[in-house]
């Protein structure tokens, strides 16, 4: 059996949030270092809503000096696959 790790989107995007807020970075801040035309994704990232490409993953990690690891969130229950 194989247990699949689940991210918990709201969890990370509070973490995504306070690793932001660590750097004394605003949410203007990244919509800049990502040239995004608005705020939308991050907001989004923020709340749970969505998550950040694994390109924008590794961008985080290098703006906050983090591992990837260290922005995502694991949720503790696990679905377990079983191989057939």
């Amino acid at each position: 059996m194989f247990q699949m790790p689940i991210i918990n989107m709201i969890a990370t995007g509070k973490n995504i949030e306070n690793l932001r807020k660590q750097r004394e970075l605003s949410v203007k801040d990244l919509q800049d270092i990502f040239d995004f035309s608005t705020p939308n994704a991050i907001y989004k990232w923020q709340r749970g809503i969505a998550m950040p490409t694994i390109d924008n993953l590794v961008v985080l990690a290098a703006i906050f000096q983090v591992q990837i690891d260290d922005i995502l969130v694991l949720d503790d229950s696990h679905h377990i696959f079983q191989s057939a």
